[in-house]
């Protein structure tokens, strides 16, 4: 799943780089799973710490570190509760991480390890009439609890002011839309039922009844979007970035 979504980390700290040089900046990626957004902020000069609630990712990520010979400090803790030190960071980023997180707690807690004038730049998923990654999940085991939030709200431009409101300024939101390219429809299928931990955990959560079922939603829903090439569609997201309040 990192993998796949790698380039949007490397944008979303092409983005912080433009608001604020990177080279020499202390850097924080929250949520950061194997890494894209931390080797991407260390290969620009940044100095960076990197968190994550999962020490298998963290794990994971540290190999591609010292393949890569960068230098990156992991940290296994909750986004929104890491126990670094208060306003240590230039910058924080996150690639489609604290989307996930209770959003009160995860703002407050980004406001108080950067700096002021420090910089945030994130992204986020953005709700669409279809998607054939959610609405499988959702004909078959109904919709997600109501936990009062859910991660592509951080894709509404609305949210993100008043969540941030507070403590940044200078917001803004870049669009984007990322391709989904699987060479057949097996291999799609595959990605939801061994590689994204979204997916994985959604089967999961299911008997063997809706597991089936399950299964069959995902290829009806993959086989609209299957070609000669394989399958091939597009989903929306955003690029956010903002300034701490000085």
């Amino acid at each position: 799943m990192a993998e796949r979504i790698s380039d949007i980390a490397v944008q979303t700290v092409e983005f912080a780089d433009r608001r604020r040089p990177l080279r020499d900046a202390t850097l924080v990626d929250l949520a950061c799973g194997t890494g894209s957004a931390a080797l991407a902020a260390a290969r620009l000069g940044a100095r960076v710490t990197a968190v994550d609630l999962t020490p298998e990712l963290i794990d994971q990520a540290t190999e591609k570190a010292k393949a890569a010979s960068l230098d990156v400090t992991w940290v296994a803790a909750d986004a929104a509760d890491t126990g670094l030190p208060t306003g240590a960071f230039d910058v924080a980023v996150s690639n489609m991480g604290i989307i996930f997180v209770e959003p009160g707690r995860q703002v407050a807690e980004i406001g108080r390890l950067i700096k002021p004038a420090g910089v945030l730049a994130f992204s986020s998923w953005v709700r669409s009439a279809q998607n054939p990654f959610f609405d499988p999940i959702v004909a078959v085991l109904g919709a997600p609890p109501d936990t009062g939030y859910s991660p592509d709200q951080w894709g509404n431009s609305d949210v993100v002011a008043q969540r941030l409101a507070a403590d940044f300024e200078g917001v803004e939101i870049t669009e984007g839309r990322h391709g989904w390219e699987f060479e057949s429809l097996d291999a799609a299928l595959a990605f939801v039922t061994e590689e994204s931990p979204m997916h994985v955990g959604a089967f999961g959560r299911a008997d063997s009844d809706q597991r089936d079922r399950l299964q069959d939603a995902f290829r009806e829903a993959l086989s609209e979007h299957a070609t000669a090439d394989g399958v091939r569609f597009e989903a929306p997201y955003v690029v956010v970035t903002a300034t701490r309040r000085a």
